[in-house]
């Protein structure tokens, strides 16, 4: 492979980005998916299956600790955590940061994702798969929250975009058994795209998920290889006062937690939750 090569994103028409490729770590061509690792001068190690970045080295942080301390310092008591996805690792890593938290299953389809990731990006995962509160069921995620006789604090769907082995997690099926194995007072996070190029995702989303959560939202990120303007994450809860928690408050969580994050802080949780009003339109149209 020539030190220039060019990769290029094909998650929509007409319009993309372009990595160099400086070294390729690691590729599987099958007839079901095309994955490859490879490095990148400016974010690290870069994984990307059929054609779509799913993570990279440099930014993944920003995902993570948003998906994770989010809704974790907004119920401020969670004791069980429940992962769907998230085989690379990073999802856990975020979560064990929280000592309260005494028990983390992850809900992982394929166990060769997490094998992989452990070994090519070691970074991701941090030694978050030795920790002791971590239990790994490798099941799909649909069957898992319909079958389980276990009850979560916060639910956090690592989901790929909803096309192929993803889309199942943004279905009906998928919230209903969410909400079915929630504790009272519990939250329920996903990922949702970048609503400027996938607002019918969000539409779809938020219409599905009112069915079964009476306080149903988004709040937002922006994250640099997920182009295209803002990322939305799925907020779904019984409790209203959940998402209108003052900074004063969550920056006492904050430091009792004694997290130290490079993204997230109390005023942008708050501010997080802030929507554009194109959004705002779609949602109410």
């Amino acid at each position: 492979m020539s030190q220039k090569e060019m990769w290029y994103e094909t998650l929509h028409a007409g319009f993309g980005q372009y990595f160099t490729v400086d070294k390729e770590v690691y590729r599987e061509k099958t007839a079901h998916q095309d994955l490859i690792i490879f490095e990148n001068q400016v974010l690290g190690r870069v994984m990307a299956l059929d054609g779509v970045v799913q993570t990279t080295e440099r930014d993944e942080f920003i995902y993570h600790e948003m998906m994770t301390h989010v809704p974790l310092l907004a119920h401020g008591q969670a004791k069980r955590v429940l992962i769907i996805g998230g085989g690379d690792g990073a999802m856990l890593r975020e979560v064990c940061r929280h000592r309260n938290v005494e028990h983390i299953t992850m809900v992982e389809i394929d166990a060769g994702v997490v094998t992989f990731c452990r070994q090519y990006l070691p970074n991701h995962s941090a030694g978050a798969y030795e920790d002791p509160r971590f239990h790994l069921v490798i099941e799909d995620g649909v069957n898992f929250v319909n079958q389980t006789s276990e009850k979560f604090d916060v639910i956090i769907s690592d989901c790929t975009d909803p096309i192929g082995p993803g889309e199942s997690l943004f279905t009906s099926d998928f919230y209903q058994g969410c909400q079915r194995c929630l504790n009272e007072g519990g939250i329920f996070v996903a990922q949702n795209g970048v609503c400027f190029l996938q607002q019918d995702e969000a539409v779809n989303s938020h219409k599905k998920l009112s069915h079964y959560f009476s306080d149903v939202s988004f709040y937002q990120a922006a994250i640099p290889t997920y182009y295209g303007g803002i990322m939305t994450f799925a907020w779904a809860t019984n409790s209203p006062v959940l998402r209108q928690h003052d900074v004063a408050t969550l920056q006492q969580r904050f430091h009792a937690a004694g997290l130290q994050c490079h993204y997230y802080n109390p005023a942008i949780h708050v501010a997080s939750f802030a929507l554009p009003q194109y959004l705002l339109n779609a949602l109410s149209a």
